[in-house]
């Protein structure tokens, strides 16, 4: 019986140009528009302007997290159809119209809680089916149509205009924000989210075209979901590389909903200076992401066995700056805030950018057709863990808040506990790493020596 076809092989011949990539690097920005003034503006307006329990934008971003376990199954829809454009502009559809909503909603619980919570939690669902749908596609669309030596380059490209529009957005919406009003609020939200889908259908237009490769589906194997996510699941690199995200985002969510709080309650910043000093952190994050590019570029490219050396180092230095914030609000009129939060995102950026090769690299590898799948089953593990992450991270706080009173214990408290959880992860890259150097010196060994039978005996 004849191998299954991989998707690496059936990549090479539909690889699309450097222009291409850029375009789609645009969808990324303008998705990341969105998503930062949903879970990080409207949190904060929560928080301190309404006086809301923490607790309760963490769960609202927990529900669009959760929603996201569906990937997977999206990530099939598209493997079955063949084509993910249908998928990333009805996704960006859907998300501009969550993101609308979320603001309005949030307006409404000024006056109304009951009800503006319960039309939050409608909206955030919403968000969380658009960004599934829209991002899973686009990232399967960049794994399995950009040649094998470009994916490092296209992956620092595409993550450094996501951050980017974090960035941007964050710091005009920042602006435009002060000072605050509800109307204000919905009028800015609802101009970035019709820009973004915009963006997005200008970006994608024409770029994938249905006679640039044949997949194995469209040769007529079509299995239904749970074989499709079981043989994925069965592939090692897979199931390990899905764990590590987990873990990963898991340490890195916990800082999401709570930084903006953080700056307010303990370091007395208004909306506007809180939402740019978001836009700090994902400032660093760029910074970040360029240097390991320029260095990985200048070395040869970015493989998946040097993902120890960057996500290791990228997640020790980030818990040394989660160290550092748990320790400033205690010196909260001395310690230099926007420095610490810039560094956290340079260390953050180092380790998420070898994150994304690898993922991108290994969506691509295996048995054909399963791209959108195997990319699925990634982007569930790291919804799952940012919806844990980001709920317990607001418990927490509350929890602790309650027990002793104090605002920055209560936060550096948290802030501490996910460094410890970033340095879990750099143990579990470092065994990634090693595991798959060793595999690939024992695949070059059996190859080269023609015992690949005595191996496994």
């Amino acid at each position: 019986m004849a191998a299954a076809p991989t998707a690496t092989a059936l990549t090479a011949a539909g690889s699309i140009g450097w222009l291409a990539i850029i375009r789609l690097g645009l969808v990324q920005t303008a998705l990341g528009a969105i998503v930062v003034l949903t879970t990080s503006t409207l949190n904060r307006v929560m928080v301190v302007e309404y006086a809301l329990p923490a607790m309760l934008p963490g769960a609202l971003v927990a529900i669009h997290y959760a929603v996201q376990t569906l990937r997977p199954r999206w990530g099939y829809g598209s493997d079955v159809g063949g084509r993910r454009t249908p998928w990333i502009i009805g996704g960006m559809a859907v998300l501009a119209l969550g993101g609308t909503g979320a603001a309005a909603a949030t307006a409404l619980m000024a006056g109304s809680p009951a009800f503006g919570i319960a039309l939050a939690v409608l909206a955030f669902l919403t968000i969380g089916v658009g960004v599934g749908a829209a991002g899973t596609s686009l990232l399967v669309l960049l794994a399995t149509h950009v040649a094998a030596g470009r994916r490092a380059a296209a992956a620092t490209i595409v993550w450094l205009m996501m951050i980017a529009g974090f960035a941007v957005t964050a710091t005009t919406a920042g602006a435009l924000l002060d000072p605050f009003s509800a109307e204000r609020l919905i009028a800015v939200t609802a101009g970035v989210s019709a820009a973004a889908f915009l963006v997005t259908v200008l970006a994608v237009w024409g770029i994938e075209r249905a006679d640039r490769r044949q997949t194995a589906t469209e040769q007529g194997e079509k299995p239904p979901f749970r074989q499709a996510i079981a043989e994925v699941w069965r592939e090692p690199f897979a199931r390990r590389f899905t764990i590590f995200v987990f873990v990963s985002m898991l340490a890195y969510s916990g800082q999401d909903l709570i930084l903006e709080p953080y700056a307010g309650l303990v370091f007395g910043y208004s909306v506007g200076e809180s939402t740019a000093l978001s836009g700090t952190h994902h400032g660093g994050v760029f910074l970040g992401m360029v240097l390991v590019g320029v260095v990985c570029t200048a070395l040869g490219g970015l493989k998946v066995g040097s993902m120890r050396t960057w996500v290791v180092g990228g997640c020790v230095a980030s818990a040394v700056m989660l160290a550092g914030l748990a320790l400033g609000g205690s010196l909260a009129e001395v310690w230099p805030l926007q420095a610490n939060v810039f560094l956290l995102g340079v260390a953050n950026g180092a380790f998420a950018v070898a994150a994304i090769g690898s993922m991108m690299g290994l969506a691509s590898e295996g048995r054909a057709a399963r791209e959108g799948t195997r990319m699925g089953l990634f982007g569930a593990a790291q919804g799952i863990a940012f919806g844990i992450g980001g709920f317990l991270g607001t418990v927490a706080v509350d929890a602790t808040r309650l027990l002793l009173g104090a605002p920055e214990i209560a936060y550096g408290t948290v802030f501490a506990l996910e460094g410890l959880l970033f340095l879990l992860a750099a143990v579990l890259a470092a065994r990634i790493g090693r595991t798959h150097a060793d595999a690939e010196r024992l695949k070059a060994t059996t190859l080269g020596d023609g015992v690949m039978a005595g191996v496994a005996q």
